[in-house]
């Protein structure tokens, strides 16, 4: 689900998020003319949003995440379904975020490489527990010096993938939930 209105600019997009973020009336601005120039948006801020890419939509969207300078941010799978090309600039827009201003970045995604070079620690859930907990680099030192993140994962979480039940299996399992509540 998108974050960025489609119908509008990428500066309105932002301004809207500004106001929502309460910054003021005089910073408006300066903060989205700031988060544009960082995310490489400036020369696209009057485009509607329905004419940008897939890694310019996502790089506004983590421009609307960043407009008040957060301690902390929160980031899903934000390179899911992008380009290579795409995917590299998000990763460097990530790694710039951290460096220029500090965030911490708490971030969920599947992909093992992306983990890998973004992340100082990495948390693998399997079954809703943490089965491992480490440095990338520390987690892939316990399988060689080959190994990947890939394979600890696979190493923590088992090597196949369990699959049970049809469509009335979860559809029972989800009445089951519902009645529970």
């Amino acid at each position: 689900m998108l974050s960025a209105d489609g119908e509008l600019t990428g500066y309105e997009n932002l301004l809207i998020s500004a106001k929502l973020y309460g910054i003021s009336r005089m910073e408006r601005k300066k903060v989205i003319r700031q988060a544009l120039d960082f995310m490489e948006l400036s020369h696209v801020a009057s485009r509607l949003v329905s004419h940008y890419s897939g890694g310019m939509i996502r790089r506004l969207e983590v421009a609307q995440a960043m407009l008040h300078r957060p301690a902390v941010l929160f980031l899903d799978e934000p390179t899911v379904g992008l380009d290579p090309v795409a995917k590299h600039s998000v990763w460097q827009r990530i790694r710039n975020l951290r460096q220029e201003f500090g965030t911490t970045i708490f971030m969920t995604t599947h992909d093992m490489e992306e983990a890998d070079r973004l992340c100082e620690n990495v948390a693998f859930m399997h079954q809703s527990r943490i089965v491992a907990l480490d440095s990338p680099a520390r987690l892939k030192s316990t399988l060689g010096a080959e190994a990947t993140l890939d394979d600890v994962f696979i190493q923590c979480t088992g090597t196949s993938i369990e699959e049970r039940g049809d469509y009335r299996d979860a559809a029972r399992t989800r009445h089951t939930a519902e009645r529970v509540e």
